[in-house]
Formats: structure tokens, C-alpha cells, sequence
């Protein structure tokens, strides 16, 4: 792979903004060089103290920039994605009835909704079309912006295709375009669907959005046919794009996830249900049932699963939710998960049942595992990078 390394004019910006336009209608890119570095260029021009930017399930780093600028990330998520048993095919969906209150209660301090695509802090759980019409269409009746996550979105693609009516026979690039239509901007995470090591951008419909942003871009990433990253990356992302929004790419690793689900579950571990587009996510509490919330039973099975087969999940639960900036108590309110994502073009079957025999040993000994970990130290925002633990 090669690259066009100019600091400006760089004609592998070119062929990366020619893709990304194609593939969701937006004419506005800006390039970065991840995904938190898009959402930091962007919110420094739309998040100010006291907004509030309500949506599904924002991430641990969207809800971090979003906190960090003294405004609320309000989750308006479906309650039955809560319940890890409940197998429906959209469970990340937003409830509109939760986001037009949202609207209502902060009339006025709304700078954009922001939907993520798929859902990760849910279980990896996809948004219907449906669903992002109904959010566009209320958004429009407030008119207030609507920005969407889009780490994961041909991944929301490639299950609007086969779990939802009338579009089995559309292709992923045909879906994709349909989902933007819904959308004025969207930030992205390029090590996710576009399969990169490194980068990410903002795209947009709205320039006044682009002329606010691009001001950042320059001051905390570099210059604008850039944005952080070098020729060589851009490219990789442009080719990236392309190839991830076709459907047996998509469809390779999805089925691996599914073939994990199926392992677990003839052992009879809970997992959110069904099985995620890029990863499993285990029930903690349902397993650990002895250890309480405080001692956090998410993190205390990831230490459990990499001390029993030297497997690295991720938790994906309480300590990722950070202390409420106001009461700076622990936030219990979501679930909390063991994540296990599958890297792509990686593992064979043979490496998931590895995984779930381990799963199955730590499982078999789950009446024994008594007690958690508690904080030693942790970071006032974005605590679960950098947090230091004792066991207990």
C-alpha cells in the first residue's frame, strides 16, 4: 500500500473524501487520526457547558468529550436492551419517546441527538431503519441536528439486511446510503468497519459545520487533507471502505461471532442476546452471582478468563461508565458486560472453542469466586484505561 504523503493537497485525501462521499452522501469530510480525535474536533465546535446531546448508549469516549465540556450524554436507549434474555432483532435502538422528552426537558441546550451504529455499550446490538427514520423525522420536527457513531455502521448495514423487512435484496453500499440519508454528520472510527490500524474522520452535509470544525482539525491533528494520518492510511481506509460494505466480508466474521453464541450455549453462559455484530458480551452479574456490584463482576470475570487461559476480554460495564460528574457516585444503572471481540481475518473456529471451554472453566467455578476487586486509583474521566485495581 502507498500513499501520496504531502502535507497538503495529498491525492490520497482525495481518493479517501471521493469514497467516503460515495458511500454516505456526505460532502464535507474532515480526516483524523481516530475516532475520539473526530469526536474532539467536532464537539469543540457544537458541545458547550450546560448542553445536553441525548442518544443510544453513547461510548466511553463520546460520553467523555461530551462530560468533559460540563454537558450531559443522556441515554435514550430502549429499556428492553437491558434485559440480556430478550431476543429481539433491533435491541439498539433508540426510544424516540425518551428522545422527543429529552427534547422537551432541554429546549434550547440541544446542539445534535447522536445515534451509534451499531450499538456497542448495548452488545454490539443494531438500529433498524426504521428506527433512524422515526429519529430523523423527529429531529427535523425540532430541528436539531442528528450525528451519527459510526465505528460500526456497515456492520448496522449487513443486519438491516437480513433482519428487516424489504431490504433483503438491497445490497450493504445501498443501505449505507439510505442510513446517512437520515443523518447530518457522522464521526467514525476507522480501526472498526474500515478494518485500518489507524484513523478515522468527520463527514458532513452541513458546511457551517465543516468551517466551525476545521479549525480544530488544524490546531489538534494537522492539516486538513490529513488530519493525523499518513498517506499510506488514507488510502488503507479508502480501500477499507469498500471492501467492508460488501455482504460475505461482513457476513465472515458476524457468522465467527455467531458460532461463539452457539458454543456458550450449550454450556449455558448468558450473554446479551442475540449475539452482536463484532463481539459477545457476557452477563456478568448472571454469572459472578456472589459478587456484588460495587466489586464490579464485569472486570472481575475479565481477570478471571485471562488468569484460567490468558484470553483478553474487556469489560464493558461499570467502571467503563465513569462516576456521575455530578454525585461522583458510581454508576450502576447499565450492564454490565464481559466483551469479547473477535479481531477480523484473525482466528479460526478452533480459537472460539478455546475461548468458550475457558468461559466453561471459569463458569463451572463461579460459585467459589466470592469477591471482586475494588479501585486503588483511578482517573477523574475515562477512569478504565488507566484504573489501578486491588482484588478483594
Amino acid at each position: 500500500m502507498l500513499g501520496d504523503e504531502s502535507y497538503a493537497g495529498a491525492n490520497s485525501f482525495f481518493k479517501l473524501k471521493k469514497m467516503i462521499t460515495d458511500i454516505t452522501g456526505f460532502e464535507y469530510v474532515i480526516p483524523t487520526h481516530q475516532g475520539r480525535a473526530a469526536e474532539n474536533v467536532l464537539f469543540s465546535y457544537l458541545v458547550h457547558d450546560g448542553d445536553c446531546c441525548p442518544g443510544n448508549s453513547h461510548f466511553d469516549t463520546t460520553k467523555g468529550h461530551i462530560e468533559a465540556r460540563k454537558a450531559i450524554a443522556l441515554d435514550c436507549t430502549i429499556d428492553e436492551a437491558k434485559d440480556t434474555q430478550l431476543e429481539i432483532p433491533f435491541k439498539g435502538n433508540v426510544d424516540v419517546a425518551k428522545l422527543e422528552k429529552a427534547f422537551n426537558d432541554y429546549k434550547g441546550k440541544i446542539p445534535f441527538a447522536i445515534v451509534t451504529i451499531t450499538n456497542n455499550t448495548a452488545g454490539g446490538q443494531p438500529v433498524s431503519m426504521k428506527n433512524l427514520r422515526e429519529c430523523s423525522e423527529l429531529c427535523k420536527k425540532y430541528n436539531i441536528p442528528l450525528i451519527f457513531d459510526s465505528a460500526r455502521f456497515a456492520e448496522n448495514a449487513y443486519f438491516i439486511k437480513v433482519r428487516e423487512e424489504g431490504y433483503a435484496d438491497k445490497t450493504i453500499k445501498e443501505i449505507c446510503k439510505e442510513m446517512f440519508s437520515y443523518a447530518d454528520g457522522m464521526t467514525m472510527s476507522a480501526k472498526k468497519d474500515a478494518i485500518v490500524n489507524m484513523g478515522g474522520f468527520i463527514a458532513t452535509r452541513k458546511q457551517d459545520w465543516y468551517e466551525g470544525a476545521k479549525g480544530f482539525c488544524i490546531q489538534f491533528e494537522g492539516y486538513l487533507t490529513y488530519g493525523g494520518m499518513s498517506g499510506r492510511d488514507m488510502n488503507a481506509l479508502a480501500v477499507g471502505l469498500d471492501e467492508n460494505t460488501e455482504f460475505h466480508n461482513l457476513e465472515t466474521r458476524i457468522k465467527q461471532v455467531e458460532y461463539l453464541a452457539r458454543r456458550l450455549d450449550e454450556f449455558g453462559i448468558p450473554y446479551q442476546r442475540p449475539a452482536g455484530g463484532h463481539a459477545i458480551f457476557i452477563d456478568a452479574p448472571k454469572v459472578l452471582t456472589h459478587v456484588p456490584k460495587e466489586e464490579f463482576p464485569a472486570q472481575t470475570l475479565t481477570i478471571e478468563l485471562y488468569l484460567e487461559a490468558g484470553i483478553r476480554g474487556c469489560e464493558i460495564g461499570y467502571l467503563l461508565a465513569d462516576r456521575d460528574p455530578v454525585t461522583h457516585e458510581n454508576r450502576f444503572g447499565g450492564n454490565d458486560f464481559l466483551r469479547l471481540a473477535i479481531p477480523r481475518r484473525v482466528y479460526t473456529n478452533n480459537h472460539m472453542d478455546v475461548i468458550a471451554v475457558a468461559l466453561k472453566n471459569v463458569f463451572d467455578r463461579r460459585e467459589s469466586i466470592t469477591h471482586g476487586v475494588k479501585i486503588a486509583w483511578e482517573a477523574p474521566i475515562l477512569r478504565h484505561f488507566t484504573v489501578q485495581l486491588e482484588r478483594l
